[in-house]
């Protein structure tokens, strides 16, 4: 009879091949109601799994980040069951669940509309009321080549293809899919679903490929979080970082140079600003700032293993009939700075710092405004170290990171990734870099999560996500240990107190992640409306009528040598009018001025979204002024 060890550690003696469903009726009546999956020994399965031997269990709900991922990736399949029952003749490519759904990409004769994607949503919600069990299949590969190819779909028969392994289908009623699982154990458990839209998607990301139709939806297990989520998608597309950028004048884009901003002068502003401000930070904690080539010799990138790693990703060129690459990531390159001369324990910590421009070559389907982009600024650093100053350095990461995303009002958590399956290194190394990398959140008081077998190939990481004005998660920073690449691959070392070699430890760490991201990130979050230090226009002077035009002059030019970003609305147009307009640029300081002001040298001061805040003194405002943009308030 197997043991089972529980969340909690309590141990239930089951007989066996018990199923897991009836092992979590003993944990109540709650969470047997919400369970959608199990985990046994750390691997995701079915309910319907039978416990054959001696395993830990972790039941799954909606809660949990991977229940949300069986929930979705189940209701893609629903969605793509009553797709078929309406369209027989769709084809299926592939269902994933994403962040914040799933979607299913099809390919059918004709393009869907709303319309259609309500009768889907009908369909579903027929199919789901039948509460129909997912059940696993194992096929051969010849059987599962024979059935896709007996219904004419093209794409899973080229999946199935590829596949070594086990084989599984999923049934659910009369729908059969190719599918590893695990699902939720019936349709009934798939309650409240919304389908979102569609997009084109070239089959595999290739546009030499078959563009098919990309449906979007998301589902929820109750129907207030689906309604609060709709809510927010709502509130999203009037943050979206795309039409504000176009809006606030700060970049665009376009199809001449997929997944690239163009940078507009308001936008280089900001930019300019989140560059000065992090070097500010960085100058104040002894790093020194580097700058390495972006064209770089494939010899370079075999030997630090990104060539057998991470090829796909990167743009490659021919020069001189050389193989070149241009850098995805800094961090191999910065090894030449490190070794360009030799080193002694007494250098170390040595903290290099870059803010590079970096080229990884993402799939076009990938690519969404500054959230995925192929050129990519990134505030690099990478922390050559004795073993000993592995900790405080970290804290001393985790001191800034907090810094830098608390001025911006975000909440921030942690997330530990531990080694990947293609994992390069001695073992021994990596359980170290990982017991180095908890110690440093315990001894921060830092609760955090397990991302298993996340962690890069090189070496485990902490990440880092933020939550936005709309609850939101990205993931930005990172910090991650490398004792195995970089320092054994380019045989790197400095001279102990004893005269011998040692091989250093590498800290990689960004802070913003990218500037593009942390950008879009930012404008979402703010709804455009960035701090006054941060913002491309500080303050407007809007003269009454053209009487005071010259006093509106004069003010502008007292807050511009005091380096205030100003400008003077000089249009003959009503001030009602310019105030609104003023308001939809999300200026932070309008500042109005007719002849009251001019005889007693004051403004009359508007703030964002707060209205009128009364006359001031023009030197009392620019000193309160400049007080905000030094403290960054």
């Amino acid at each position: 009879m197997p043991n089972v060890t529980l969340a909690d550690n309590s141990i239930l003696e089951v007989a066996d091949s018990t199923a897991a469903s009836e092992i979590v009726k003993n944990l109540g009546r709650s969470i047997a109601e919400e369970a959608l999956a199990v985990k046994v020994n750390g691997r995701m399965v079915d309910l319907s799994t039978p416990i054959r031997e001696d395993c830990k269990v972790e039941f799954l709900t909606f809660d949990d980040p991977e229940g949300k991922e069986v929930y979705w990736h189940s209701t893609s399949h629903l969605m793509a069951h009553a797709i078929q029952s309406i369209f027989p003749e769709a084809k299926f490519g592939v269902g994933p669940a994403i962040e914040d759904g799933f979607y299913y990409d099809i390919d059918i004769n004709k393009t869907l509309t709303p319309v259609d994607l309500e009768m889907i949503e009908k369909k579903m919600n027929e199919i789901a009321e039948q509460d129909q069990p997912f059940v696993r299949k194992v096929v051969s590969k010849d059987d599962a080549l024979k059935f896709f190819k007996s219904k004419a779909d093209p794409y899973k028969v080229e999946i199935i293809s590829a596949l070594d392994g086990t084989i599984t289908f999923y049934e659910e009623g009369d729908f059969t899919d190719l599918c590893r699982g695990p699902h939720v154990p019936s349709a009934g458990k798939l309650k409240y679903f919304k389908l979102l839209g569609t997009s084109g998607a070239y089959w595999r990301g290739d546009s030499k490929n078959k563009m098919l139709q990309r449906v979007y939806g998301v589902s929820f297990p109750k129907k207030k979080m689906l309604d609060d989520h709709l809510k927010m998608l709502e509130e999203a597309k009037k943050r979206d970082h795309r039409r504000l950028g176009r809006e606030l004048d700060l970049f665009v884009f376009h199809d001449v140079a997929p997944g690239a901003p163009f940078w507009l002068p308001k936008g280089m502003i900001i930019f300019r600003e989140l560059e000065k401000f992090i070097r500010g930070e960085l100058d104040k904690r002894s790093y020194l700032e580097i700058s390495t080539p972006m064209l770089v010799k494939k010899d370079l990138w075999e030997q630090s293993g990104h060539w057998g790693h991470y090829k796909e990703n990167m743009f490659i060129l021919n020069v001189d009939e050389e193989t070149y690459s241009l850098k995805p990531m800094n961090c191999p390159e910065s090894t030449y700075v490190f070794r360009h001369k030799t080193r002694s324990y007494r250098d170390l910590p040595l903290r290099y710092s870059e803010i590079g421009r970096l080229h990884r070559n993402e799939i076009s389907g990938a690519l969404g405004g500054m959230f995925r982009v192929r050129q990519i600024t990134m505030d690099d650093a990478h922390i050559y170290c004795r073993p000993d100053q592995i900790l405080p350095e970290i804290d001393n990461i985790i001191a800034l990171v907090k810094y830098v995303y608390g001025l911006f009002n975000f909440e921030v958590s942690f997330k530990l990734s531990t080694k990947p399956d293609d994992a390069m290194g001695d073992p021994k190394l990596w359980e170290q870099a990982e017991a180095s990398l908890r110690q440093a959140l315990a001894n921060n008081a830092i609760k955090y999560g397990v991302k298993e077998k996340d962690g890069a190939f090189y070496g485990p990481k902490i990440d880092i996500q933020i939550k936005d004005a709309l609850a939101r998660e990205w993931q930005v920073a990172t910090i991650q240990l490398d004792y195995v690449m970089l320092p054994e691959r380019f045989d790197l070392s400095y001279i102990d107190a004893e005269g011998k070699p040692q091989r250093p430890v590498l800290i990689h760490r960004a802070i913003f992640g990218s500037f593009e991201r942390f950008v879009g990130i930012l404008t979402e979050h703010l709804a455009g409306a960035f701090p006054t230090w941060l913002a491309p226009v500080q303050a407007v002077v809007i003269p009454i009528t053209d009487n005071f035009l010259e006093y509106g002059k004069s003010v502008m030019h007292s807050l511009s040598v005091e380096n205030v970003r100003v400008e003077l609305d000089d249009r003959n147009e009503k001030v009602g009018y310019k105030i609104r307009e003023w308001e939809t640029k999300k200026v932070p300081y309008m500042l109005i001025v007719g002849q009251k002001e001019a005889q007693a040298g004051s403004v009359s001061v508007r703030k964002h979204l707060e209205g009128d805040k009364g006359a001031s003194p023009l030197a009392d405002f620019i000193g309160k002024l400049k007080e905000q943009i030094a403290t960054k308030a």
